[in-house]
């Protein structure tokens, strides 16, 4: 099994993009803007597909600009023909407009990318400014596990980190990106996702770049990501995919899979 992939070179400054859901256009945006960091690695953590169009774009991208990546739920999915996402929703709203989604990207995925796939580790190591980083999907005990800000418990986190000996697990799936870090950097950061809007009202999306400190330790950055979304609502359009998935697009709110969403995060969007 692909589980574990170990980087045992220390870097100084990482991208990490989280779900990019085919928004090739953010995915694209997003490279740009890591260059011009000076990053040392990019790494995507799963769901390159889902939710937008023309899926093997983004794959595209990833393999010309080198951007290692590990496996979300959808590449699981997409790689061993399962007939869902796995996404990990339990309401039937959620499950019908997921059930879309996944439709037509394992429709629009060639086979050479989903046995491309298939190859991926499930998740990675790296070291950054001293820290052990762990990275993953959803999270080190499953792959389609939803971590949020409102209700992952700091003695889970810490648990977590022992068990995964770790100092920080870098995830995203939630499509919302946090932090939650002790005095000593320790903790959680979830990078949010390339692919949509964190249910906020505006049309850009996000990714993170972890640097290391001069004196060790690590430093944080969400980095807003503005992209042409109006072309990428135009391109949802041409293929057919639902409206709701292109009225989030284009106004920032979120339209669907929200059930999953706790109450905290759930109040903070429009629906």
């Amino acid at each position: 099994m692909h589980d574990l992939k170990a980087a045992p070179a220390t870097l100084g400054k990482v991208a990490f993009f989280g779900g990019i859901y085919s928004n090739h256009l953010a995915l694209e945006a997003a490279i740009r803007l890591a260059r011009t960091r000076g990053v040392d690695a990019m790494w995507a953590l799963g769901d390159f597909g889902a939710f937008g169009p023309h899926p093997d774009r983004s794959v595209e991208l990833l393999m010309e600009h080198g951007v290692q990546a590990i496996q979300g739920n959808y590449e699981e999915s997409l790689s061993t023909g399962a007939e869902d996402c796995h996404c990990g929703y339990t309401d039937p709203r959620d499950n019908h407009y997921a059930q879309i989604s996944y439709d037509y990207t394992f429709e629009h995925t060639s086979d050479a990318y989903k046995r491309w796939m298939g190859t991926l580790p499930k998740a990675a190591r790296l070291e950054v400014g001293g820290q052990r980083l762990r990275l993953c999907h959803g999270s080190p005990r499953q792959i389609n596990e939803f971590l949020w800000a409102s209700n992952t418990p700091t003695p889970f986190i810490e648990r977590m980190l022992k068990d995964e000996d770790a100092d920080l697990v870098v995830c995203t799936h939630t499509g919302i990106h946090w932090q939650r870090r002790d005095a000593d950097g320790r903790g959680v950061v979830n990078v949010g996702a390339l692919g949509r809007p964190p249910n906020d009202g505006t049309t850009n999306v996000w990714f993170a770049i972890l640097s290391a400190r001069p004196g060790g330790g690590v430093d944080v950055e969400f980095v807003p990501v503005h992209y042409e979304h109006g072309l990428l609502a135009r391109q949802m359009a041409q293929e057919g995919l639902p409206q709701e998935f292109i009225e989030t697009i284009e106004t920032g709110w979120w339209t669907t899979c929200l059930e999953i969403l706790p109450a905290r995060e759930r109040a903070a969007g429009r629906y």
